[in-house]
């Protein structure tokens, strides 16, 4: 049975939500607040957490970025009452599976949580020990979400690390940004690539000797990014 963590603040939303969530079979949790949602997603285990933008206390948004920070992996659907691209974007980067505008139909809810649920677990099972990888001066497991240069940790995020997987399962072959969008995100809907830019970015200064200077993760001019290792 998988646990869902659901912070709404709208009571009565969130008690819908809720009830039809465990009439599908979850187990959930949860709660009204920003920070009653952090604390939970931090100190708990969950297959998913939904997440409203607008929470008292502490937004979606902060929510999700303090738990990235912790390293916290569990996939994450954002609410969003605005439908505006700049929210959508700023959930993707923010390290965000998927999002719904309110309102929405329960209907679409579930069949988002069970394919976001569906993709995790597949990503899960395609991570097996697959032994360790070296891009540079990165020595990269897969399977175990570990990343070392010279002996030390560098902290991917559970987003970078399905990025670089997914340019390693491609190396030497150009990737585009759309591509990555379909299969790191799930995505199929049309929304601005510069979420994978602003990621790619980032990316590059935790791989890269010289991130100015990139030798591993090259562009690939109106194309994508394709990887050398």
């Amino acid at each position: 049975m998988a646990r869902i963590l659901l912070v709404e603040d709208e009571l009565q939303m969130q008690r819908g939500l809720r009830d039809n969530l465990e009439f599908e079979g979850f187990d959930v949790a949860t709660a009204g607040t920003g920070p009653a949602g952090l604390e939970q997603i931090l100190t708990g285990e969950f297959d998913l957490a939904i997440l409203d933008v607008m929470l008292p206390g502490l937004s979606g948004f902060d929510l999700l970025r303090k738990a990235r920070e912790a390293n916290v992996r569990t996939p994450v659907i954002m609410l969003t009452a605005k439908g505006e691209e700049i929210d959508k974007v700023v959930g993707l980067e923010l390290g965000a599976d998927d999002y719904m505008t309110k309102p929405f139909s329960l209907r679409e809810l579930l069949a988002r949580v069970k394919a976001v649920l569906r993709r995790t677990e597949s990503a899960w099972a395609a991570d097996g020990p697959a032994g360790t990888v070296r891009i540079g001066e990165l020595e990269v497991d897969f399977g175990a979400h570990t990343a070392l240069r010279d002996g030390a940790e560098v902290p991917l995020t559970a987003k970078e690390f399905d990025i670089l997987k997914h340019l390693w399962e491609h190396r030497g072959k150009a990737v585009t940004r759309d591509d990555l969008l379909r299969a790191v995100w799930g995505y199929e809907e049309e929304i601005s690539t510069r979420t994978v830019d602003n990621f790619m970015l980032k990316l590059r200064h935790k791989v890269e000797h010289d991130a100015g200077n990139p030798r591993h993760i090259l562009t690939v001019h109106g194309t994508g990014y394709r990887l050398v290792p």
